[in-house]
């Protein structure tokens, strides 16, 4: 029985390069496609942006691919990653062939914890004019983005914290991921996240994987898209013990949504992702293969100084493979 594939495109962007990532995952593999969407649009529509069935779809499937979603992001992409349980987001961030990159060594991958922090959504206006957010940091999640991370990076890991000022949130979370690597001997790295920041700017070389919060991996991997030729190259993973959601991690870019001009690389990267998570491993390569040979030789779309379409592209990649 072939594997059931959730595709959401979204708002913006997410409706061009969502179905090219769908036809490459379509050349490689026998899967059964089922659709939905959510989003700012359908908000406009049906009154909300994240339709039960839709919340159902996703929640069915074996993965879900997904493209972006625009003023209604809180209200669709935490929903959804909370409905498969997903506990860690998966950022890699690496430069390739023919594309600028101001760090030409970087190569990192995030692993951010994906189910509270701040993004908990526990805001109050306990007066006029004043605000609250309560971060929420359990041992029970720490722990369980730590047993992740040590089987990704068996050999070590950086970790991101801020416990020398939030002592009680941060310095549970590091304790709970220190203690998780020690018992599996795993070595770690502990850095303030404002100085790992900084270090990442200059050094990006000297990382490999990096373990944090939720904000700071928001945060940390945005400021490496920076690096590498920014936010259209980098794809994520959010993954739970069942199922995964992959998205880019560029947004709706409504700037250019709707030219056919934005650069499917992040998206098709998403999906090379979900065919490893689905144990489709050597189909994984070769889609990103053929991603970073037309990287290198092109066509590019304009993000990356050409004037290729999406579609022009995605039927480069789709020759490739």
């Amino acid at each position: 029985m072939s594997e059931v594939i959730a595709v959401v495109p979204g708002d913006g962007i997410g409706r061009e390069v969502t179905p090219v990532a769908a036809d490459v995952l379509d050349a490689v593999g026998d899967f059964e496609f089922v659709h939905a969407d959510a989003g700012d649009a359908v908000k406009e529509s049906q009154g909300t942006p994240l339709p039960e069935e839709t919340r159902e779809t996703v929640v069915g499937a074996d993965a879900t691919l997904f493209g972006a979603a625009g003023d209604t992001a809180a209200d669709v992409v935490l929903p959804l990653r909370a409905a498969i349980d997903s506990f860690v987001n998966v950022r890699p961030a690496r430069t390739y062939p023919g594309v600028d990159a101001v760090q030409p060594e970087t190569d990192l991958v995030f692993l951010r914890e994906n189910s509270e922090g701040v993004y908990a959504g526990i805001e109050s206006e306990i007066a006029a004019g004043v605000t609250t957010t309560t971060r929420v940091i359990t041992r029970e999640a720490s722990e369980r983005l730590a047993e992740f991370a040590v089987d990704y990076a068996p050999e070590g890991f950086t970790l991101a914290h801020k416990a020398n000022v939030m002592r009680t949130t941060d310095g549970l979370f590091k304790e709970a991921v220190e203690g998780v690597a020690d018992e599996h001997g795993v070595p770690t790295e502990p850095v303030l996240m404002d100085a790992l920041a900084m270090h990442l700017t200059m050094n990006p070389e000297a990382y490999d994987v990096v373990v944090t919060p939720n904000l700071a991996g928001d945060v940390l991997s945005d400021l490496a898209a920076g690096l590498v030729g920014g936010l259209g190259l980098l794809p994520s993973a959010n993954v739970g013990p069942d199922n995964g959601m992959f998205e880019p991690v560029h947004g709706t870019a409504p700037d250019i949504a709707g030219e056919g001009v934005a650069n499917p690389a992040a998206a098709v990267l998403s999906a090379a992702m979900l065919l490893e998570f689905l144990g489709y491993d050597e189909d994984g390569r070769r889609v990103r293969a053929a991603v970073e040979g037309v990287l290198a030789d092109g066509p590019r779309t304009p993000d990356l100084g050409g004037d290729a379409t999406t579609e022009q592209v995605g039927d480069a990649i789709l020759d490739r493979l």
